[in-house]
């Protein structure tokens, strides 16, 4: 079965190209869950409702999660509440931008 840490480590992998920054330490992941036949389902934001590479990231995590050993079905929820806002990102991250 995965567990959440290889999911979140697969994550970390995800970059959003215009931040050059993964989408755990952004922010961007909400919520991961699990089910007993190692479904995901996953609720993630993006930085903005008007992201332009919304898809590319998504299409990246599905692609990443789908190759993780005895995954089932990958499932993504985008929400807007609460809407991202740089308070989010990582301690690490925020010293880097700053």
């Amino acid at each position: 079965m995965v567990s959440r840490e290889q999911i979140v480590e697969a994550l970390k992998e995800c970059k959003d190209p215009e931040l050059d920054a993964n989408i755990v330490d952004i922010g961007l992941l909400y919520g991961i869950s699990i089910d007993a036949s190692s479904n995901i389902k996953l609720t993630l934001t993006m930085t903005s409702p008007m992201c332009p590479v919304t898809s590319i990231i998504l299409a990246d995590v599905q692609l990443r999660l789908e190759k993780l050993d005895g995954v089932g079905k990958v499932e993504m929820d985008l929400v807007w509440d609460p809407l991202w806002s740089p308070d989010m990102m990582s301690d690490e991250l925020k010293y880097r931008v700053a």
